[in-house]
């Protein structure tokens, strides 16, 4: 365990549920508080992790922000380092199902003796600056990453990019995924304003991708890469989409895709393990990020490690809630789509879906702008309201009742287990049902799935 022995703290011992108790349920968590836990400097970030060493400068690390696309992005990443046969570290939030989904190496999860042991040794010096849950796991993931030695990490950001804990890092290079409307009471009021925060990320010389040449925000970040005199590329003027398709492979479903490489004229087939069609810019930028790798010297990697990579992604990290169908006749789908952006690409992909009818298990949180939710959900779709475990979602009623005012019918649930049985006992064969709105809620569907579904 990386750590300083010249100032003494009480040494508490603890079981594993201990440690995460004392994680999930005593320190000042954003998943269930918001804005409470929400750190406007990273001053205690830049002390823990003096404290511990400096854990964070012992791998090479690629850092990934963005509103949405971020979370899929660095996990094919990471699928594709291992794939490539690289000690990979893989750093992603929030988690699903358990806390350990966090921090994976080479797509195992961070051992439970691991984080009962951090968290037992240094616990007395994280309350002296009564830091937060996020600030705690990301110095326990770059402990892990240098206590296993990883060649590489992929690091996502949290929130933002400017002050996010993530931000320590000195990373070999900088990734910046799609941007929109998220969090804009922490990240600004404008698309600008947002952009900026996540820019924050580009470091002194460090190549940056940028996946979309965004109107509103392309000049934000063009501006931040010449300040830090750092090389700048958007994938878009790298790799064009030229076809997709659905395909099945040993019932398996993947998305098909032909790129074409807009300098060398070369074509490129990828079969993905995600198929969600959103997907389609999130592997441009992929790519993108492959080829500057090599060209920056960071690593070289072979085209079928790549190709592997981004078909194994499930597979080498287990990604779940991506456009993920638990079940058949009817078909259940669970995807995390929780903003504006999000919601408009889920809503993309359900027009190239053949169904009888739409059926959807919605919650939110309190503190997104659930008009703006609201007003892009279709209006012809059954709706089963609900509320998740965590405290920040909205109760069931006051979604019913705020659906209302949108034309979005339906009835309301006590939590998502019973919304999701209530919209099954109600389906035709032939109906897809969605349960989307909130991370959370895919997280509870996935935690304590209905009898009926085999998860």
């Amino acid at each position: 365990m990386i750590g300083q022995t010249n100032i003494l703290y009480t040494f508490v011992v603890m079981t594993y549920q201990d440690a995460l108790d004392y994680l999930l349920n005593t320190l000042p968590m954003f998943q269930n508080i918001g804005a409470p836990a929400y750190k406007k400097d990273m001053g205690n970030i830049h002390k823990i992790c003096q404290y511990l060493n400096n854990p964070q400068q012992h791998f090479k690390s690629i850092h990934v922000a963005g509103t949405n696309g971020k979370g899929s992005t660095s996990h094919f990443l990471a699928s594709i380092l291992h794939e490539h046969g690289l000690k990979t570290g893989l750093y992603t939030s929030p988690h699903l199902i358990r806390f350990n989904e966090r921090i994976k190496c080479n797509g195992i999860e961070i051992t439970p003796d691991f984080v009962t042991q951090f968290v037992e040794k240094h616990i007395s010096y994280f309350k002296t600056l009564d830091a937060s849950f996020f600030e705690i796991s990301v110095a326990m993931a770059f402990s892990y990453f240098a206590e296993k030695k990883v060649d590489i990490a992929v690091i996502e950001t949290g929130m933002g990019g400017r002050l996010d804990s993530t931000n320590i890092l000195t990373p070999t290079l900088s990734v910046i995924t799609q941007i929109g409307w998220d969090h804009s009471q922490f990240l600004g009021n404008s698309l600008k304003e947002i952009a900026a925060e996540k820019a924050g990320i580009i470091k002194k010389k460090t190549p940056v991708v940028i996946f979309e040449r965004q109107e509103d925000v392309q000049d934000v970040f063009m501006q931040k890469a010449n300040l830090e005199d750092a090389p700048c590329l958007f994938a878009d003027d790298v790799y064009e989409l030229q076809s997709y398709q659905i395909i099945t492979e040993d019932n398996t479903p993947y998305l098909q895709a032909e790129f074409l490489h807009w300098i060398t004229d070369e074509k490129i087939n990828v079969v993905s393990g995600l198929t969600g069609l959103y997907q389609l810019r999130n592997l441009a930028g992929v790519l993108t990020v492959v080829d500057e790798l090599e060209e920056n010297e960071i690593v070289c990697i072979d085209r079928d490690a790549v190709l592997g990579g981004i078909k194994n992604v499930i597979l080498n990290t287990k990604l779940m809630g991506r456009w993920q169908q638990v079940h058949q006749q009817p078909a259940i789908v669970l995807d995390i789509a929780h903003n504006e952006p999000g919601l408009k690409a889920v809503w993309e992909q359900l027009q190239s879906v053949s169904y009888q009818k739409l059926r959807m298990v919605v919650s939110v949180v309190k503190d997104k702008d659930i008009d703006a939710m609201l007003a892009l959900l279709p209006k012809e779709a059954k709706y089963y309201f609900t509320q998740s475990s965590v405290l920040r979602s909205l109760d069931e009623k006051s979604l019913q009742e705020k659906a209302k005012s949108f034309d979005l019918i339906g009835h309301s649930y006590h939590n998502p287990s019973l919304a999701l049985s209530a919209a099954l006992n109600e389906s035709h064969p032939e109906d897809i049902i969605l349960v989307c709105g909130s991370a959370f809620v895919v997280g509870d569907i996935l935690q304590n799935p209905p009898n009926f579904l085999a998860i």
